[in-house]
């Protein structure tokens, strides 16, 4: 299959730049898989649409500050974008500056040397905490929230709680994208999904800078995918298991949370695992765990928007798509939701 079989026209002004006063607030498309039928609801009325038995699962991880803003020693600017923190000194991390950067060269915060650039891996830098910094130190006193590109202002104290989940686990901070079909849960909705008897699972995936990198080769099966670290435990793989046998459905929370799922059951087998996925889910794909998902609206030519495509057909998401621009839907991370089951 071809990247442009999964384009599509989105008007700019339908991309959603501040998210809604209440999270529960936003809208749903529910996408019946099997007869490409839409229907138009609202987030809460998710509830009627979940029975008993079923089974949520949601990605835990948290988001943290990875966006820093700082100087070269020459004075010049440099932004220092922190993909994946590997302990408590050493990350690899995008470098921006008008120049390109060399190694050995250090980063300065309030007129101390703080980061050195200690090597280059691809399209990331390896990047060391130094004069006796730690890099939560750096991001607790010069971190931003990293708001996805296409959300085009700086991020503010709203979306220090906004742009995060409200389950999003301290323990399991990581991610430097929000798992953002999570956004539209709040604690009273989470509540009363409970109370009818629907069961949660969780999971951690550490959502990437990757997630938001172009597909680049016309041909997707030759498109490499970008590394994610996930951990699937033996709890959530007997929740699973359990599931399956009394006839419930499992639903994924997010993309993040079938990549979790699929990766796990890649012998055809739900099994823990905990490491880098680079699964890559395009039409063709069998699933082998979910039979719904929860989501929002992905960019054109994208991997996600190939991997709902995977799970609900090409043609069906890209009528329900034009379905929802029609209707005036808001996209991407603040935006509005869809339901595929």
């Amino acid at each position: 299959m071809q990247k442009k079989d999964f384009s599509f026209q989105l008007p700019e002004e339908l991309i959603a730049q501040t998210p809604l006063t209440e999270r529960s607030q936003s809208r749903l498309l529910k996408l019946d898989k099997h007869s490409g039928q839409t229907t138009d609801l609202t987030f809460k009325g998710i509830l009627n649409e979940l029975d008993a038995g079923d089974l949520l699962v949601f990605n835990n991880t948290k988001v943290i500050p990875a966006r820093l803003l700082a100087q070269k020693v020459s004075g010049g600017k440099i932004e220092v974008f922190l993909e994946r923190v590997l302990n408590d000194y050493q990350a690899k991390a995008l470098l921006k500056s008008n120049k390109s950067v060399k190694l050995g060269s250090s980063v300065v915060f309030d007129g101390t040397e703080k980061l050195r650039v200690t090597a280059k891996q691809g399209m990331f830098y390896l990047v060391e905490a130094i004069n006796g910094t730690r890099l939560s130190d750096l991001m607790m006193q010069h971190g931003h929230m990293p708001l996805p590109p296409y959300i085009t202002r700086d991020a503010d104290q709203l979306d220090d709680e906004r742009y995060q989940t409200v389950y999003a686990d301290s323990e399991h901070a990581g991610a430097v994208a929000a798992p953002t079909a999570g956004l539209h849960f709040d604690d009273e909705l989470l509540q009363a999904i409970k109370d009818k008897g629907v069961q949660m699972a969780f999971v951690t995936l550490h959502v990437g800078a990757g997630t938001f990198q172009p597909v680049k080769t016309e041909d997707i099966q030759s498109h490499q995918m970008h590394k994610e670290w996930l951990s699937v435990d033996q709890n959530v793989c007997n929740q699973v298991k359990l599931a399956q046998q009394q006839g419930h459905r499992v639903i994924a929370v997010g993309t993040t949370a079938v990549r979790c799922l699929e990766t796990a059951a890649i012998s055809g087998e739900i099994k823990p695992f905990v490491g880098d996925t680079q699964i890559f889910i395009y039409p063709g794909y069998t699933f082998k765990i979910i039979d719904g998902l929860i989501t929002n609206f992905h960019l054109p030519e994208s991997t996600l928007v190939m991997l709902v495509s995977a799970l609900a057909g090409r043609e069906s998401i890209l009528s329900a798509y034009q379905h929802a621009i029609d209707k005036n839907y808001r996209f991407f991370s603040y935006g509005d939701a869809m339901l595929i089951v």
